[in-house]
């Protein structure tokens, strides 16, 4: 089905979808591996984000006890199954640090407040095992380069890779990063996740939109001495960089299917490849960032190559958004899968509906019950999934409630 005929189809249907709603089954522990249902047909994804860099969701504040930490990270299971969502994708790596007994990186600080500190239970352990007892699936959610939200090293514990390693980092916008220039970078990052997918039965290995950083006006992203060694045979350092990413997620599918080849690999990019003004084949958008260009990520080519089982752009505007429209935005990312096996999952900006700092469209609770009417039309989206589980349990306007009355009876 080509753009145009997409188009109008969706026109037609959306009034014909208006009243209808998805009803899959909470599966079973083992459908949550394979992602189907009990009928055998593939699952709805119904997700939500629970993110744990800055205790955003989870834990809610560092230093709990074990036993609080467990407990509201079972609540949170909780709330995914009360709201009918079939999938939670948990952050167990938000800066070169782990949610898992490591051999690579040390513990994070979000859970005793002191990064490398045993907090005396695995989070990431209990978390399948709990969302497996629901019926839920659990992703594995690693963000590859960053390394902390600052830029002093000295504030890492002495035994961190970075400060072992200080010429694998570069500062950049407030922040510290691990060069994605440098093979042996990319070999140490790869490490540090697959352990995690040797060690448990997760259901998808997940990366979000953090690859080169996104742009800091007046800041240079230090990788000269990289490009240097590395850079030959490509055009410009965009093209070098570009490569770079790819290798990351080329070799990341490749580790994941050699270490537990059932589990899938997702990656939710900002969402816009490029915009049509830059590239013809971009989408009809305005948006100030362009993944292709500024955080070198080539997320089409990802999608076209089958290096991934499932695509999650962040389309986090409201319909009629004049930079960056939902209605425009979704038939653009359902041409770019339609004709692979890469699955279409849209990202959900929950977290916007009722913030008063956010356009009239967000301050309306049906207004994401809307983009699912309105994805419906398009036979690629196999869900959706919502930022982020504190917004989900508390559901500041009604949106998620309307989400769910409407669309997961």
């Amino acid at each position: 089905m080509g753009r145009i005929s997409r188009r109008a189809f969706a026109a037609g249907a959306a009034v014909a979808l208006a009243g209808l709603t998805a009803g899959d089954a909470v599966a079973t522990p083992e459908s949550a591996q394979d992602n189907r249902s009990m009928s055998g047909k593939r699952r709805e994804m119904r997700g939500m984000w629970l993110a744990t860099v800055a205790n955003r969701d989870w834990p809610s504040r560092a230093g709990l006890t074990a036993a609080e930490q467990r407990a509201e990270l079972i609540a949170h299971l909780d709330t995914a199954v009360r709201r009918r969502l079939t999938a939670v994708i948990f952050q167990v790596r938000p800066t070169a640090d782990a949610l898992w007994p490591s051999p690579y990186e040390p513990w994070s600080a979000v859970l005793t407040g002191t990064q490398g500190e045993d907090p005396g239970w695995d989070p990431l352990g209990t978390a399948v095992r709990e969302a497996h007892r629901r019926g839920l699936e659990l992703h594995a959610w690693f963000n590859p380069y960053r390394v902390a939200n600052h830029t002093d090293p000295s504030r890492l514990i002495p035994t961190h890779p970075a400060r072992l390693h200080p010429d694998w980092v570069v500062p950049y916008g407030g922040k510290l990063y691990y060069n994605p220039g440098l093979p042996e970078v990319r070999r140490f990052v790869e490490g540090a996740m697959l352990d995690a997918v040797e060690k448990y039965a997760v259901d998808a290995v997940h990366f979000d939109d953090y690859f080169y950083p996104y742009p800091v006006a007046g800041q240079t992203f230090d990788d000269d001495a990289a490009y240097v060694t590395y850079g030959g045979g490509f055009p410009d350092r965009a093209a070098w960089r570009r490569d770079n990413i790819d290798r990351l997620v080329r070799e990341t599918a490749r580790g994941i299917r050699r270490t537990r080849p059932r589990v899938r690999f997702g990656i939710s990019p900002f969402g816009v490849w490029r915009n049509r003004a830059t590239d013809p084949e971009g989408s009809d958008t305005t948006a100030g960032v362009q993944t292709y260009d500024d955080l070198h990520a080539d997320t089409r080519k990802w999608v076209r190559e089958g290096w991934i089982d499932y695509i999650c752009p962040q389309v986090y505007w409201n319909i009629g958004f004049a930079a960056a429209d939902y209605a425009k935005l979704v038939p653009w990312w359902a041409d770019a899968v339609h004709g692979t096996d890469v699955r279409l999952y849209v990202g959900e900006a929950l977290y916007k509906a009722g913030d008063p700092a956010q356009p009239a469209a967000w301050q309306d609770p049906a207004e994401l019950s809307r983009h699912l009417t309105y994805a419906a039309a398009f036979r690629e989206v196999g869900g959706h999934v919502f930022f982020s589980a504190r917004e989900v349990g508390q559901d500041r306007i009604g949106a998620m409630a309307r989400v769910v009355a409407d669309h997961y009876p």
